[in-house]
């Protein structure tokens, strides 16, 4: 049997400890390193990312997916992605939730990581069909 890793420091650690404030170009420095270790996937994208990326640090989230990309070709990015609420506070559109899950895989995402926040398995639903 093989285990397979997955490291969220590229999200999770600063979500729960900065409030998501880390900045991409403070992310390159360590991002070779994260790709020679040989994880399974890191997860580095998705949760309040998309959000805190636009409203405080004034970056293009999806421009973090490629300079990442670059330096982690060897890893597969995963992205946690909010069910029928995508990577927002509300629930969007069957279509908004399709285009933004084609997106982000042509952006370079792998692996989605799919929650409710009320744990409805109707909420997460055509999020499932659209990353199939």
């Amino acid at each position: 049997m093989k285990i397979k890793i997955t490291d969220t420091v590229l999200r999770d650690a600063h979500q729960s400890l900065l409030a998501t404030r880390m900045r991409t170009e403070d992310m390159l420095p360590a991002a070779a390193m994260l790709d020679e270790i040989g994880y399974w996937s890191v997860e580095m994208w998705g949760g309040a990312t998309f959000d805190t990326c636009l409203r405080f640090l004034r970056e293009d989230p999806w421009e973090r997916i490629s300079r990442l990309k670059k330096e982690m070709p060897n890893t597969p990015f995963q992205m946690l992605l909010r069910g029928q609420n995508v990577v927002g506070y509300r629930h969007y559109s069957d279509d908004i939730l399709e285009k933004f899950v084609k997106n982000a895989c042509r952006r370079g995402i792998d692996v989605f990581r799919i929650f409710d926040a009320l744990n409805d398995h109707r909420n997460m639903q055509m999020a499932m069909r659209a990353v199939k």
